[in-house]
C-alpha cells in the first residue's frame, strides 16, 4: 500500500500553514494560491477541510493528457507531471473530478501534488494541529469504522 497524505478534518483550524509550506517549497514564495494543497474550504461555520491530490489508482488526469505528460510511478503511486512534455492545454485540469491539478500561468504548465517525493510532505511537517499525516493507513477512517463496529456490538448485546 502506498503512503498518502491523510486528513483529520476535525483537527483543522484553517491556519493555511500547509498551503504556505507547500508554496514556499515548490514555488519559493509564500502564496497559498500556488500551493498544491487546498485548505479552508468551509464545510460549516468554523470548520475546515484540507484537500490534496489523491494519487488516484487510475488517474483521470493521466488518461486525459494528450501528450503523455502525466505518469504514475508503479512503486510509490505518485502521479507526476513532466514539465518538458506538458503543453499547458489544461485538459488534465478539466479531467480531475477533485480539482487537484492546477494550471500555473507563470509556467504555462500543469502542477499538482507529488507528496514531496521522496521526502515527507512539507504540509505534513508544518501542520501545527497534526490534522495531516503521511501514512499507509487512513487512521481517521479506521477510527470511524471501529466506532461503528463497537456500536453494532453494543446494539447486539456484545461488548
Amino acid at each position: 500500500m502506498e503512503k498518502l497524505i491523510r486528513i483529520e478534518p476535525s483537527k483543522c483550524i484553517g491556519c493555511k500553514s500547509c498551503e504556505l509550506a507547500c508554496s514556499f517549497k515548490h514555488r519559493g514564495e509564500f502564496a497559498p494560491s500556488k500551493a498544491r494543497i487546498v485548505n479552508a474550504v468551509f464545510v460549516e461555520e468554523a470548520q475546515f477541510i484540507t484537500v490534496t491530490c489523491m494519487q488516484c489508482d487510475e488517474p483521470w488526469c493521466l488518461k486525459a493528457c494528450p501528450k503523455g505528460a502525466i505518469a504514475k510511478d508503479a512503486a510509490t503511486g505518485v502521479v507526476t507531471v513532466d514539465e518538458l512534455k506538458c503543453v499547458g492545454c489544461r485538459t488534465c485540469v478539466s479531467a480531475c473530478p477533485f480539482g487537484m491539478i492546477k494550471y500555473l500561468p507563470e509556467t504555462r504548465k500543469a502542477d499538482k501534488c507529488t507528496l514531496c517525493a521522496p521526502d515527507v510532505p512539507e504540509c505534513v511537517i508544518f501542520c501545527p494541529t497534526h490534522c495531516l499525516t503521511f501514512s499507509e493507513e487512513d487512521t481517521p477512517l479506521r477510527g470511524k469504522v471501529m466506532r461503528f463496529v463497537q456500536t453494532m456490538k453494543e446494539g447486539q448485546g456484545e461488548v
